[in-house]
Protein backbone atom coordinates (compact mmCIF):
# COMPACT_ATOMS: atom_id res chain seq x y z
CA UNK A 1 0.00 0.00 0.00
CA UNK A 2 2.81 2.40 0.92
CA UNK A 3 4.74 1.56 -2.26
CA UNK A 4 1.67 2.10 -4.48
CA UNK A 5 0.94 5.49 -2.89
CA UNK A 6 4.55 6.50 -3.38
CA UNK A 7 4.47 5.69 -7.08
CA UNK A 8 1.34 7.82 -7.55
CA UNK A 9 3.00 10.78 -5.81
CA UNK A 10 6.16 10.39 -7.87
CA UNK A 11 4.05 10.42 -11.02
CA UNK A 12 2.75 13.88 -10.11
CA UNK A 13 6.29 15.14 -9.55
CA UNK A 14 7.23 14.63 -13.17
CA UNK A 15 9.54 12.18 -14.90
CA UNK A 16 12.90 13.79 -14.16
CA UNK A 17 12.40 14.65 -10.51
CA UNK A 18 10.42 11.49 -9.86
CA UNK A 19 13.11 9.29 -11.37
CA UNK A 20 15.80 10.98 -9.26
CA UNK A 21 13.88 10.38 -6.05
CA UNK A 22 12.90 6.86 -7.02
CA UNK A 23 16.53 5.95 -7.69
CA UNK A 24 17.33 6.86 -4.08
CA UNK A 25 14.57 4.58 -2.84
CA UNK A 26 15.89 1.39 -4.43
CA UNK A 27 17.27 -1.48 -2.29
CA UNK A 28 20.97 -1.37 -1.57
CA UNK A 29 21.01 -4.90 -2.93
CA UNK A 30 22.91 -6.93 -0.34
CA UNK A 31 20.29 -9.31 1.06
CA UNK A 32 22.94 -11.30 2.96
CA UNK A 33 23.72 -8.25 5.09
CA UNK A 34 21.41 -8.61 8.11
CA UNK A 35 21.34 -5.83 10.69
CA UNK A 36 19.47 -5.53 13.98
CA UNK A 37 18.37 -1.99 14.75
CA UNK A 38 17.10 -1.02 18.20
CA UNK A 39 14.73 1.95 17.96
CA UNK A 40 14.08 3.63 21.29
CA UNK A 41 10.86 5.33 22.36
CA UNK A 42 10.61 8.84 20.87
CA UNK A 43 13.23 8.36 18.15
CA UNK A 44 12.66 10.80 15.28
CA UNK A 45 12.24 9.58 11.70
CA UNK A 46 15.33 11.56 10.66
CA UNK A 47 17.44 9.75 13.25
CA UNK A 48 16.10 6.37 12.13
CA UNK A 49 16.92 7.27 8.52
CA UNK A 50 20.45 8.35 9.41
CA UNK A 51 21.12 5.11 11.27
CA UNK A 52 19.73 3.05 8.38
CA UNK A 53 22.03 4.87 5.93
CA UNK A 54 25.08 4.41 8.18
CA UNK A 55 24.30 0.68 8.30
CA UNK A 56 24.12 0.67 4.48
CA UNK A 57 20.48 -0.40 4.53
CA UNK A 58 19.18 2.57 2.50
CA UNK A 59 20.83 4.82 -0.08
CA UNK A 60 19.56 8.18 1.13
CA UNK A 61 18.34 9.34 4.52
CA UNK A 62 16.68 12.46 3.10
CA UNK A 63 14.71 10.41 0.55
CA UNK A 64 13.62 8.02 3.34
CA UNK A 65 12.44 10.94 5.51
CA UNK A 66 10.67 12.54 2.54
CA UNK A 67 8.88 9.27 1.81
CA UNK A 68 7.86 8.85 5.44
CA UNK A 69 6.47 12.36 5.74
CA UNK A 70 4.51 12.08 2.51
CA UNK A 71 3.00 8.84 3.78
CA UNK A 72 2.21 10.42 7.16
CA UNK A 73 4.37 7.81 8.91
CA UNK A 74 6.87 10.15 10.58
CA UNK A 75 4.85 10.18 13.82
CA UNK A 76 3.87 6.50 13.76
CA UNK A 77 7.21 4.88 14.52
CA UNK A 78 6.83 1.99 16.96
CA UNK A 79 9.87 1.47 19.19
CA UNK A 80 11.52 -1.93 19.38
CA UNK A 81 14.18 -4.18 17.96
CA UNK A 82 14.01 -4.74 14.20
CA UNK A 83 15.84 -6.97 11.76
CA UNK A 84 16.60 -5.58 8.29
CA UNK A 85 18.71 -6.62 5.32
CA UNK A 86 20.13 -4.69 2.39
CA UNK A 87 17.82 -6.35 -0.12
CA UNK A 88 14.77 -4.66 1.41
CA UNK A 89 13.49 -1.52 -0.33
CA UNK A 90 13.00 1.56 1.89
CA UNK A 91 9.20 1.44 1.67
CA UNK A 92 9.24 -2.12 3.11
CA UNK A 93 11.58 -1.01 5.89
CA UNK A 94 9.33 1.92 6.75
CA UNK A 95 6.20 -0.24 6.68
CA UNK A 96 7.85 -2.71 9.05
CA UNK A 97 8.65 0.06 11.55
CA UNK A 98 5.16 1.56 11.33
CA UNK A 99 3.49 -1.84 11.82
CA UNK A 100 5.76 -2.70 14.73
CA UNK A 101 7.05 -5.96 13.24
CA UNK A 102 9.69 -6.29 15.94
CA UNK A 103 11.90 -9.29 16.67
CA UNK A 104 10.18 -11.87 18.85
CA UNK A 105 12.24 -13.92 21.30
CA UNK A 106 11.22 -17.38 22.47
CA UNK A 107 11.31 -17.88 26.22
CA UNK A 108 10.19 -20.99 28.11
CA UNK A 109 8.99 -20.68 31.70
CA UNK A 110 9.55 -24.07 33.38
CA UNK A 111 6.93 -25.63 35.64
CA UNK A 112 7.61 -24.86 39.27
CA UNK A 113 9.49 -21.61 38.74
CA UNK A 114 8.72 -18.96 41.34
CA UNK A 115 7.88 -15.38 40.40
CA UNK A 116 11.40 -14.43 41.46
CA UNK A 117 12.95 -17.07 39.19
CA UNK A 118 10.79 -15.93 36.26
CA UNK A 119 11.94 -12.34 36.87
CA UNK A 120 15.57 -13.51 36.86
CA UNK A 121 15.07 -15.44 33.61
CA UNK A 122 13.44 -12.50 31.79
CA UNK A 123 16.11 -10.13 33.11
CA UNK A 124 18.91 -12.42 31.89
CA UNK A 125 17.35 -12.49 28.42
CA UNK A 126 16.94 -8.69 28.48
CA UNK A 127 13.18 -8.97 28.14
CA UNK A 128 12.24 -7.23 31.39
CA UNK A 129 13.76 -5.29 34.25
CA UNK A 130 13.76 -7.64 37.24
CA UNK A 131 12.61 -5.16 39.89
CA UNK A 132 9.94 -3.60 37.69
CA UNK A 133 8.60 -7.06 36.88
CA UNK A 134 8.46 -8.07 40.54
CA UNK A 135 6.80 -4.80 41.50
CA UNK A 136 3.92 -5.40 39.09
CA UNK A 137 3.42 -8.97 40.38
CA UNK A 138 2.75 -7.46 43.82
CA UNK A 139 0.78 -4.38 42.74
CA UNK A 140 -2.83 -4.82 44.03
CA UNK A 141 -4.26 -2.26 41.60
CA UNK A 142 -2.65 -3.94 38.59
CA UNK A 143 -3.60 -7.41 39.83
CA UNK A 144 -7.23 -6.31 40.07
CA UNK A 145 -7.22 -5.40 36.35
CA UNK A 146 -6.34 -9.00 35.43
CA UNK A 147 -9.76 -10.38 36.52
CA UNK A 148 -8.42 -13.62 37.95
CA UNK A 149 -11.88 -14.69 39.19
CA UNK A 150 -10.58 -16.13 42.44
CA UNK A 151 -12.72 -16.00 45.56
CA UNK A 152 -10.40 -13.88 47.69
CA UNK A 153 -8.22 -10.92 46.85
CA UNK A 154 -4.83 -12.02 45.53
CA UNK A 155 -1.89 -10.03 46.93
CA UNK A 156 0.71 -11.67 44.70
CA UNK A 157 0.67 -13.31 41.28
CA UNK A 158 2.72 -16.23 42.56
CA UNK A 159 1.01 -19.30 41.12
CA UNK A 160 -0.75 -17.46 38.29
CA UNK A 161 2.13 -16.92 35.82
CA UNK A 162 1.49 -19.98 33.71
CA UNK A 163 4.56 -22.04 32.75
CA UNK A 164 4.71 -22.23 28.97
CA UNK A 165 6.69 -21.13 25.91
CA UNK A 166 6.12 -17.50 24.94
CA UNK A 167 7.14 -15.11 22.18
CA UNK A 168 8.14 -11.76 23.68
CA UNK A 169 9.70 -8.65 22.18
CA UNK A 170 12.16 -6.39 23.93
CA UNK A 171 11.09 -2.98 25.28
CA UNK A 172 7.63 -4.29 26.17
CA UNK A 173 6.26 -3.12 29.51
CA UNK A 174 6.61 -5.84 32.20
CA UNK A 175 2.89 -5.68 32.93
CA UNK A 176 2.14 -6.78 29.36
CA UNK A 177 4.38 -9.84 29.77
CA UNK A 178 2.67 -10.62 33.07
CA UNK A 179 -0.78 -10.18 31.54
CA UNK A 180 0.12 -12.70 28.82
CA UNK A 181 1.14 -15.30 31.41
CA UNK A 182 -1.97 -14.73 33.52
CA UNK A 183 -4.13 -14.95 30.39
CA UNK A 184 -2.55 -18.33 29.60
CA UNK A 185 -3.33 -19.45 33.16
CA UNK A 186 -6.99 -18.46 32.80
CA UNK A 187 -7.20 -20.34 29.51
CA UNK A 188 -5.75 -23.47 31.14
CA UNK A 189 -8.38 -23.60 33.91
CA UNK A 190 -11.63 -24.98 32.56
CA UNK A 191 -15.17 -24.70 33.91
CA UNK A 192 -14.94 -28.39 34.74
CA UNK A 193 -11.85 -27.63 36.84
CA UNK A 194 -13.75 -24.94 38.72
CA UNK A 195 -16.64 -27.33 39.38
CA UNK A 196 -14.17 -29.92 40.66
CA UNK A 197 -12.59 -27.33 42.98
CA UNK A 198 -16.03 -26.68 44.48
CA UNK A 199 -16.65 -30.43 44.88
CA UNK A 200 -13.43 -30.72 46.89
CA UNK A 201 -14.53 -27.88 49.18
CA UNK A 202 -11.59 -25.72 48.16
CA UNK A 203 -11.31 -22.23 46.77
CA UNK A 204 -9.53 -21.75 43.45
CA UNK A 205 -6.69 -20.04 45.30
CA UNK A 206 -6.33 -23.03 47.61
CA UNK A 207 -6.32 -25.41 44.65
CA UNK A 208 -3.54 -23.45 42.94
CA UNK A 209 -1.64 -23.34 46.24
CA UNK A 210 -1.89 -27.12 46.63
CA UNK A 211 -0.86 -27.61 42.99
CA UNK A 212 2.23 -25.48 43.56
CA UNK A 213 3.29 -27.63 46.53
CA UNK A 214 2.79 -30.81 44.48
CA UNK A 215 4.80 -29.27 41.64
CA UNK A 216 7.73 -28.60 43.95
CA UNK A 217 7.57 -32.01 45.66
CA UNK A 218 8.04 -34.14 42.55
CA UNK A 219 8.90 -33.93 38.88
CA UNK A 220 7.69 -37.47 38.21
CA UNK A 221 4.34 -37.62 36.35
CA UNK A 222 3.50 -41.00 37.92
CA UNK A 223 3.82 -39.63 41.46
CA UNK A 224 1.88 -36.37 41.29
CA UNK A 225 -1.56 -37.84 42.02
CA UNK A 226 -0.12 -40.06 44.78
CA UNK A 227 1.49 -37.07 46.51
CA UNK A 228 -1.73 -35.15 46.01
CA UNK A 229 -3.57 -38.00 47.74
CA UNK A 230 -1.19 -37.80 50.72
CA UNK A 231 -1.81 -34.07 51.09
CA UNK A 232 -5.58 -34.45 50.74
CA UNK A 233 -5.51 -37.16 53.43
CA UNK A 234 -3.51 -34.91 55.75
CA UNK A 235 -5.78 -31.94 55.13
CA UNK A 236 -8.83 -34.06 55.86
CA UNK A 237 -7.29 -35.40 59.09
CA UNK A 238 -5.94 -31.93 60.02
CA UNK A 239 -2.35 -33.19 60.07
CA UNK A 240 0.32 -30.64 59.11
CA UNK A 241 1.48 -31.14 55.51
CA UNK A 242 5.15 -31.07 56.59
CA UNK A 243 6.30 -30.10 53.11
CA UNK A 244 9.95 -29.06 52.82
CA UNK A 245 9.38 -26.84 49.74
CA UNK A 246 6.99 -24.60 51.70
CA UNK A 247 9.67 -24.05 54.34
CA UNK A 248 12.30 -23.34 51.68
CA UNK A 249 9.93 -20.75 50.17
CA UNK A 250 9.68 -19.04 53.56
CA UNK A 251 13.47 -18.78 53.99
CA UNK A 252 15.12 -15.51 52.98
CA UNK A 253 18.16 -17.44 51.76
CA UNK A 254 18.53 -21.12 50.95
CA UNK A 255 21.88 -22.77 50.23
CA UNK A 256 20.42 -26.13 49.19
CA UNK A 257 20.63 -27.67 52.65
CA UNK A 258 17.46 -27.62 54.75
CA UNK A 259 18.46 -27.70 58.44
CA UNK A 260 16.53 -28.84 61.50
CA UNK A 261 16.25 -25.29 62.86
CA UNK A 262 14.67 -24.19 59.57
CA UNK A 263 11.68 -26.42 60.31
CA UNK A 264 10.81 -24.31 63.34
CA UNK A 265 10.83 -20.86 61.71
CA UNK A 266 7.84 -18.68 62.43
CA UNK A 267 6.09 -18.32 59.08
CA UNK A 268 2.61 -19.07 57.72
CA UNK A 269 4.45 -20.99 54.96
CA UNK A 270 6.04 -23.36 57.49
CA UNK A 271 3.75 -26.36 57.10
CA UNK A 272 5.62 -28.20 59.86
CA UNK A 273 4.09 -25.76 62.34
CA UNK A 274 0.91 -24.60 60.59
CA UNK A 275 -1.98 -26.96 59.94
CA UNK A 276 -3.52 -26.69 56.48
CA UNK A 277 -2.33 -25.07 53.30
CA UNK A 278 0.08 -22.13 53.24
CA UNK A 279 -1.58 -18.75 52.55
CA UNK A 280 -0.69 -18.82 48.86
CA UNK A 281 1.20 -20.66 46.11
CA UNK A 282 4.94 -21.23 46.49
CA UNK A 283 5.58 -21.54 42.74
CA UNK A 284 3.80 -21.47 39.41
CA UNK A 285 2.33 -24.92 38.72
CA UNK A 286 1.74 -26.42 35.30
CA UNK A 287 -1.41 -28.12 34.02
CA UNK A 288 -0.35 -31.59 35.24
CA UNK A 289 0.17 -30.41 38.82
CA UNK A 290 -3.16 -28.55 38.81
CA UNK A 291 -4.91 -31.67 37.51
CA UNK A 292 -3.20 -33.77 40.21
CA UNK A 293 -4.38 -31.36 42.91
CA UNK A 294 -7.96 -31.75 41.69
CA UNK A 295 -7.86 -35.51 41.13
CA UNK A 296 -5.81 -37.14 43.90
CA UNK A 297 -5.20 -40.88 43.77
CA UNK A 298 -7.18 -42.55 46.57
CA UNK A 299 -4.95 -44.26 49.13
CA UNK A 300 -4.30 -44.59 52.85
CA UNK A 301 -0.86 -43.00 52.51
CA UNK A 302 0.01 -40.24 54.97
CA UNK A 303 3.77 -40.04 54.44
CA UNK A 304 6.39 -40.08 51.72
CA UNK A 305 10.17 -39.70 51.65
CA UNK A 306 12.67 -39.26 48.85
CA UNK A 307 14.63 -42.29 47.68
CA UNK A 308 17.34 -39.91 46.43
CA UNK A 309 16.76 -40.92 42.82
CA UNK A 310 13.83 -38.62 42.05
CA UNK A 311 11.22 -41.09 43.30
CA UNK A 312 9.54 -41.44 46.72
CA UNK A 313 8.67 -44.16 49.19
CA UNK A 314 5.06 -43.93 50.43
CA UNK A 315 3.87 -45.11 53.86
CA UNK A 316 0.59 -45.38 55.73
CA UNK A 317 1.93 -45.38 59.29
CA UNK A 318 4.57 -43.34 61.11
CA UNK A 319 6.51 -46.53 61.95
CA UNK A 320 6.72 -47.44 58.25
CA UNK A 321 7.73 -43.89 57.42
CA UNK A 322 10.48 -43.84 60.05
CA UNK A 323 11.92 -47.04 58.61
CA UNK A 324 11.86 -45.52 55.12
CA UNK A 325 13.56 -42.36 56.41
CA UNK A 326 16.25 -44.49 58.06
CA UNK A 327 16.75 -46.48 54.85
CA UNK A 328 16.83 -43.66 52.33
CA UNK A 329 17.84 -40.56 54.26
CA UNK A 330 19.79 -41.34 57.44
CA UNK A 331 21.99 -43.99 55.80
CA UNK A 332 22.59 -41.66 52.87
CA UNK A 333 23.76 -38.94 55.28
CA UNK A 334 26.10 -41.35 57.02
CA UNK A 335 27.63 -42.42 53.66
CA UNK A 336 28.22 -38.82 52.62
CA UNK A 337 29.52 -37.59 55.99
Amino acid sequence: MLKKSLLIILGFLGFGCGFAVLSQLQPVGNSSQVTVLDIAEGTALSEVAERLRRQNLIRSDWAFVWMGRLAGSDRKIIPGEYEFHGGMDPSTILEKIVKGEVIQYTVTIPEGFSVSQIADLLHEQRLADREAFLQFTRDPIFIQTLSLSVENRVDSLEGYLFPDTYQFARHVEPKRLIASMVSRFKQSVTEEDRRRVAELGLSMHQAVTLASVIEKETARPDERTLISGVFHNRLRKKIPLQSDPTVIYALNEFDGNLRKQDLSIDSPYNTYRVVGLPPGPIANPGSAAIHAALYPEPSEYLYFVSRNDGSHEFSTTLAEHNRAVSKYQLRQRRRTS
